[in-house]
């Protein structure tokens, strides 16, 4: 019979793909229960960063691990970054959003602590409209474009985002002039 693997290795090898972070449910999910989870903790091999996710202190600080936290903090599958924070993550827009933006499935609730940084949408998003960035799920640019149109993003930085998108190659000919003339009709309600 083969050796099970440590509950260390397996949650190390999900948090590689993960900048560094786990969730409880994930661990789980691998086979690995609380308690054990728990002596990773108290050993320091593991340190709690929000209700349910947890770091390897030992795995490289990066640039971008407070949106991979932001997306983990959500505990669901189909969280995605979205809205402004895709517009910059993409660089596509000089937008600088204060608070980062996650969408979920319409269905979720949220009731916990650490929200304050965040803007939870709730959406129900096509596959499609779902890619990644630096490893973390994040919309389309197509699709945060979208979206800000409805959130209330400033004309200006949504004209730059969708032609910049399509200078940049994240937006087709035919995705860019439905956009163009969703933000006109868009100015004429207003």
């Amino acid at each position: 019979m083969p050796a099970r693997p440590f509950s260390r290795a397996v949650l190390w090898e999900m948090a590689a793909a993960q900048h560094g972070f786990v969730t409880a449910q994930q661990a789980t999910e691998a086979g690995i229960g609380k308690h054990a989870t728990q002596m990773l903790v108290h050993r320091g091999t593991l340190h709690r960063v929000a209700h349910g996710v947890y770091r390897f202190p030992q795995y490289p600080v990066g640039e971008h691990d407070n949106l991979m936290l932001a997306v983990l903090w959500t505990r669901v599958p189909e969280a995605a970054l979205s809205h402004e924070t895709a517009l910059d993550a993409y660089g596509i827009s000089a937008v600088n959003p204060n608070r980062i933006h996650v969408t979920v499935g319409k269905q979720r609730r949220f009731r916990r602590a650490g929200c304050d940084d965040y803007v939870v949408h709730y959406e129900d998003l096509a596959p499609e409209g779902i890619g990644w960035w630096q490893e973390i799920p994040t919309v389309t640019p197509a699709t945060a474009i979208a979206q800000c149109l409805t959130y209330g993003t400033p004309t200006y930085l949504l004209r730059q985002a969708i032609e910049r998108g399509h200078a940049q190659g994240f937006l087709k000919t035919a995705d860019r002039d439905e956009l163009m003339a969703a933000l006109g009709r868009r100015h004429q309600i207003v």
